[in-house]
Order: structure tokens, then C-alpha cells, then sequence
């Protein structure tokens, strides 16, 4: 066997050095994304300071990472709009998919060219090792916004500025030094008529602009990540198989089956599918609010569906005053704190601002054992802030085992047992605690 001096690919490529790298201008780049399908792009540069925690993450999947090509599709109006949940599913498959070859045709012809490219998934799968903490590469709308090709609206969505919310979106990972300043619109495309609110039927979308993730998690994602999770526990739990149908009806378990075999089904996108901002949409809006009102958002609301809740909920309550005629399905919160870091991180995204009404407390928390940790939670006037360290003077200060501490949270602990035990430690009023719960039922 040939040695690597020997060797006849090596010799050849010695012969017939490959040429170097192409260069290419920002519209060379723009039009090469176009031509592979895209609908519309924008690039910005991973130096950017608007990008830099992005950068990060990028950089660690792929380390030549200089430029982030955000690429954006379109989706067929019409089937993301009809309460037929497969219509609108099948949609976002279909457009998901699209997104993925479009970046993975950008790549190949980058890679003909000798320049460095990485395409991270549209959606699925992903980096999941450390679920529920953060399991995207690069997060697609964050370059978007910078890139320029649309603003996040109140539904959280990016809307384009012609194809509105109807939009996916993809990212492709460059090693090519161009000068791409990042180049936000100067508007956005959202002016708030907030029909996304109205519509969404689990209250997740706030008037005054306050996002409720928790409550979006557990419903719309219900049949897969989380809801998957408790999906399998029901299945262990179950003595029999008469045990488990009572858990599970059949239709339950049907989702399950068709999420798995034909992608991750959402119960629902009410806020894109009502949403009239986009040059493209919004000239039907303006020339009959009524008619947009009675033929796309009065359909959603109407329709007879379980919604999925944790019990006790902002969303419960929400659920069963705006839409009685929907069946209320009680689930486990999906958001678990599987770490110290993703409990404090979570805390902002499964508060429930109603629950916290008449609450006015500081909590200190003393973290100990595997993952020690201080943490100052202030709660008042149904607001939350999380602050590293040891703030100011507590009205109630906890001191816990962490292991001990993520049992409690996780159902596989009672806090009675844990303070019996003193693995959690109170120094303050017990209600205190029971209230600070209460905002974040599960």
C-alpha cells in the first residue's frame, strides 16, 4: 500500500493543484441563493454586532462560519388558513422540506465553487442532547431580522414585507469573507391589529404584546417533543391496556402515530393563518376587514377541537371563557427544568402573569450539591425578573439540594417529603412558596 508521498491521488493533485477558491460579491451571493429556489434572501455578517450570540452557536457548528445566508419560502395561503389541521400540516412539510434543499443545493454549488458551507436544519431534527434547553444551531429568525427580510410581529412569527407571515425560513453558513453589514428594515411589516390574538385558542398572544410560551409549547406542540415525552410515561405507567385508554383515548394515540410517521403535527398556527400583514395579503384586508374577519378567523375560532392545558393555567381559564364550545384536554406542563441553569432560564417562559396577580415577594435561592447556584427572583406586580446572585432583602429565602430540587419540579419528589428531609430549607413563610408554585403550574 502507497504511502501518502506515494500515493497516486496525492501525485495527481500535485500535478493539477486544485484551483483556489472563487470569489464572489454579495449579489453573486444573492443571486446564486436565488437561483437555487429561494424566494427571497439576505446575508449578513457573523462579525455583526447584531449577531454575535448567534455567532457563537454557529461558529461551534461549523468553525469557517463567516457569513449567514437567511433564505425565505413561501407557503400556500389558502391550506395554512383551513381548520383542517392536515391541510395546514402538510403545508409546512412540504414548504419545510423546501427550505432544506433549497440550503442544501446552496452548499453543494458553494462547495463546486471550493467555498466552505454549512446548511443547519430548517426545523427538525434537532440538537436535542440537552432538551429542554436550546436545541437549534442557528436561530433563523434572529437572521432574518438582521438580514433584513422581515420583523418578528407580536405572534413572535417573522412577517416578510411581501409574503407577510406565510413565510419559512432557512439559514446556510458561509466561509467567505464579504462585507455584509447587517441591514434591519426600517419598518415593521406587523401593525398590530391583533387578530392574532383573538384567535390564538389558548391565549398564548397578549394585547399588550406579552408572549405566553408555555402555553403556545404545550398545545400547539403537544404531539411531539414535550407532549412525547408524557405520551411514553402514560404508556409506562399504564397497569393494563384498559388503564392506558383511559389515560390515552384512541385519537390521542393516533396523533402520536401520524406525528411520528408523517412529521411533527401542530394543532395549531392560528396567528399566521389570521395574520393581513404583507403587501401580498394585506390589500384583500384592506378592502374588507369584515369578510377577513368572517372567512378566516371566525373558522378558527369556531371550530370544535381539544385544547391541550396544564390545569390551573392562565390558558385553562383563557381557554374555557373565550372558547366554551372547545374541549379542555389537561396535560403536564411539556417544559421540564432537567438542570439548575434551565429552571432559572425557564422561569421566564412558563410564568403565568395571572396567577401572579396580588404577589409582591423576593426569593432568594441557594442552590447545592451537583449544580450549586445563587439566584434572586423578584415577582411583583405580575412581572418576573431572574437575577444572578443574592440580591437586596428576601422575603423568603430557599435553600435546596439541587438534585432534590429538580425532583420536586419533575413530579418524582413532593416538596412536603423534601422539607421533612430538609433538602429544601425555608426561611421565610411557607405560603410564600406555595405562591410562588401557583405561578408556575404544571
Amino acid at each position: 500500500m502507497a504511502g501518502l508521498k506515494d500515493h497516486p491521488i496525492a501525485e495527481r493533485i500535485r500535478l493539477n493543484p486544485p484551483a483556489p477558491p472563487a470569489s464572489l460579491s454579495l449579489d453573486a451571493l444573492k443571486a446564486l441563493v436565488m437561483e437555487c429556489g429561494a424566494d427571497d434572501c439576505g446575508i449578513v455578517s457573523l462579525d455583526d454586532p447584531l449577531v454575535k450570540d448567534e455567532a457563537v452557536h454557529a461558529r461551534r457548528a461549523f468553525a469557517g462560519a463567516r457569513l449567514a445566508v437567511s433564505i425565505v419560502s413561501r407557503m400556500n395561503r389558502a391550506p395554512i388558513r383551513s381548520p383542517a389541521r392536515s391541510a395546514s400540516n402538510n403545508e409546512f412539510h412540504k414548504i419545510s422540506h423546501d427550505v432544506d434543499d433549497i440550503a442544501r443545493e446552496l452548499v453543494r454549488r458553494l462547495e463546486d465553487m471550493g467555498i466552505s458551507a454549512m446548511n443547519p436544519p430548517m426545523a427538525f431534527p434537532m440538537e436535542f442532547d440537552k432538551y429542554p434547553e436550546r436545541g437549534w444551531v442557528v436561530s433563523h429568525k434572529l437572521i432574518a431580522e438582521a438580514a433584513g427580510v422581515g420583523k418578528r410581529g407580536i405572534h413572535r412569527s417573522v412577517i416578510h414585507p411581501k409574503f407577510g407571515s406565510f413565510i419559512l425560513l432557512g439559514t446556510v453558513l458561509v466561509d467567505l469573507d464579504i462585507e455584509a453589514p447587517s441591514k434591519p428594515l426600517d419598518y415593521n411589516p406587523c401593525f398590530e391589529c391583533r387578530l392574532c390574538v383573538v384567535a390564538c385558542p389558548v391565549g398564548a398572544i397578549k394585547p399588550d404584546g406579552y408572549f405566553d410560551f408555555s402555553s403556545c409549547l404545550n398545545h400547539n406542540y403537544q404531539q411531539f417533543m414535550g407532549g412525547f415525552a408524557q405520551w411514553i410515561e402514560d404508556i409506562a405507567d399504564a397497569k393494563s391496556a384498559k388503564d392506558y385508554r383511559e389515560r390515552q383515548p384512541l385519537a390521542e394515540t393516533v396523533k402520536r402515530w401520524q406525528s411520528l410517521s408523517y412529521g411533527p403535527n401542530y394543532n395549531a398556527a392560528y396567528c399566521v393563518a389570521v395574520c393581513p400583514a404583507g403587501e401580498d395579503i394585506m390589500a384583500g384586508y384592506l378592502s374588507d376587514r369584515k369578510a377577513h374577519v368572517e372567512t378566516i378567523v371566525k373558522p378558527l375560532q369556531d371550530k370544535v377541537e381539544p385544547l391541550y392545558v396544564v390545569r390551573d393555567s392562565d390558558a385553562a381559564s383563557h381557554a374555557a371563557k373565550m372558547f366554551p364550545h372547545k374541549t379542555l384536554r389537561f396535560v403536564r406542563s411539556s417544559a421540564r427544568a432537567s438542570s439548575i441553569g434551565a429552571f432559572l432560564f425557564g422561569m421566564g417562559l412558563t410564568f403565568q402573569r395571572n396567577r401572579a396577580k396580588g404577589l409582591n415577594a423576593t426569593y432568594h435561592f441557594v442552590f447545592t450539591g451537583q449544580e450549586p447556584k445563587e439566584a434572586t427572583v423578584v415577582i411583583k406586580n405580575q412581572k418576573l425578573t431572574v437575577t444572578n446572585g443574592l440580591i437586596g432583602t428576601p422575603d423568603l429565602r430557599i435553600q435546596a439540594d439541587s438534585a432534590a430540587w429538580l425532583k420536586t419540579l419533575n413530579g418524582q419528589l413532593s416538596v412536603v417529603l423534601a422539607l421533612a428531609q430538609r433538602k429544601i430549607r425555608l426561611k421565610g413563610p411557607l405560603k410564600l412558596l406555595k405562591a410562588f408554585g401557583a405561578c408556575f403550574p404544571k
